[in-house]
């Protein structure tokens, strides 16, 4: 009894201090210790490995490789329609030279008649591409996702497998700058590159364009050079076949590509030479969220997942004995604490203030930081477009939008503290519509 009042005396003797005249001084100090401790590191990390990168890029001369295995393309279908048409035709014209066998998997083909249609209707011209077999399969129920990958990964004879969204289309180039990684018998998995298809559909489409160039195609090629790429992509990645038949393909849960990364690298702790690659010139155009509605139902899902993952399903193996330490601090703070804690940490932040500062304090102290984080903002983007972007003259096209961006941002993270809490208390990731209720209940609890 007297710990709890000992504890109410101090949030209260808090709260005064807060009120006082150095109040919105010492509130902001709160919140820029976390700042510069967590985020600006890994900011200064990425932006290492990307001068590093660049250097190498301009100094080397490029490697030529005549490593040509066959790669199977297993392209998971549900509602794309005709949209798949598009992902096909994108994979038929690849320049690589060696066999690509395409596998669109239509899951629940009973229903789905329209998507079923599209890739049934779909002609290979053997003449025209001599070096590339259709081999769509049909999956009459439903099973998800993860059901719909391995189908296609029992069905397919390649040496690499390539796990693609039917809504994802490629630069022609895509598979000879993924294929050329795997000579190394070090590399499990290559990550490829995501943009946003629909850029200038509706301003969170444009939001979400921006997201993906500084989270994806900066970021990890930031990662990729210390060899701690956080995930391969569930849109677009690339897997030595005989890895996933060691781990025993694709696990039932969502957020399957996390889950498939974090197995893989739970090698990496016994086998120091063991790297996951990030491609930036190996290009896919994929279909963001349109609505805001649908941004905030995708990330419901996504944010949730990864607290199910890293706190639940994988708990025990976040270790550096397994991961080997690079990945696990990487893991621990890249991953837990500012995808699932930090979160919290900013609702709170910003609820506090909003209790104990006058307005004018108040707004004073959202436009400083605000500005601290735009300027950050502003240097990425415009180191992104000099050392990073293929298409410069397209991507500059978003700097008036860049302004909103971290106001998005912001509200995008105390969206995520609602996600983690609905997979807290609901275990969210049990209703994802990735697949059906009941795959996901029939799944082994953690």
């Amino acid at each position: 009894m007297e710990l709890a009042l000992d504890s109410v005396l101090d949030l209260s003797g808090l709260i005064q201090q807060l009120q006082s005249e150095n109040g919105a001084m010492r509130l902001f100090l709160l919140l820029f210790p976390f700042f510069i401790l967590v985020e600006l590191p890994l900011i200064l990390v990425v932006l290492l490995g990307v001068l590093r990168w660049k250097l190498r890029e301009l100094t080397l001369p490029p490697k030529h490789s005549l490593y040509r295995p066959r790669v199977s393309c297993v392209i998971t279908c549900y509602s794309e329609g005709l949209d798949v048409q598009r992902t096909l035709l994108s994979l038929c014209e690849q320049t690589y030279p060696g066999e690509i066998e395409l596998i669109p998997v239509v899951d629940g083909a009973a229903v789905n008649q329209r998507t079923l249609e599209a890739v049934r209707a779909f002609h290979l011209d053997p003449e025209l591409y001599p070096r590339r077999r259709l081999r769509p399969i049909a999956k009459w129920k439903r099973g998800g996702r993860v059901s719909s990958l391995n189908a296609g990964l029992s069905m397919s004879s390649g040496t690499i497998i390539m796990a693609l969204d039917g809504d994802t289309s490629f630069d022609n180039t895509m598979v000879s700058a993924v294929v050329r990684h795997f000579e190394d018998p070090n590399v499990p998995a290559v990550a490829g590159c995501l943009r946003v298809r629909n850029t200038w559909t509706s301003f969170a489409t444009t939001i979400q364009a921006i997201e993906y160039l500084l989270s994806i195609q900066m970021a990890k090629i930031g990662l990729s050079e210390w060899n701690v790429v956080n995930n391969v992509s569930g849109a677009f990645g690339a897997f030595r076949r005989s890895i996933l038949e060691q781990i025993g393909g694709w696990d039932t849960h969502s957020a399957e590509d996390l889950d498939l990364t974090l197995r893989i690298k739970s090698y990496f702790g016994r086998h120091r030479r063991m790297r996951i690659p990030f491609e930036p010139r190996a290009i896919g155009h994929t279909d963001a969220p349109s609505t805001i509605l649908g941004l905030l139902q995708q990330r419901l899902r996504w944010d949730g997942d990864l607290l199910f993952l890293y706190a639940r399903k994988h708990s025990g193996s976040i270790s550096p004995e397994l991961m080997g330490w690079p990945n696990f601090i990487m893991t621990v703070v890249g991953g837990l604490f500012v995808q699932v804690i930090l979160p919290f940490i900013i609702v709170g932040y910003t609820a506090v203030s909003m209790i104990v500062l006058p307005w004018p304090t108040l707004v004073a102290l959202a436009v400083l930081v605000y500005t601290l984080y735009f300027l950050v903002l502003l240097l990425q983007f415009l180191l992104m477009l000099l050392l990073v972007s293929e298409r410069p003259g397209q991507d500059v096209r978003l700097l008036p939008v860049l302004p909103l961006f971290p106001l998005a941002m912001f509200l995008i993270r105390c969206w995520s503290a609602v996600a983690i809490l609905n997979e807290l208390l609901r275990r969210g990731h049990e209703e994802s519509g990735m697949a059906p209720w009941w795959v996901l209940k029939s799944a082994t609890r953690f």
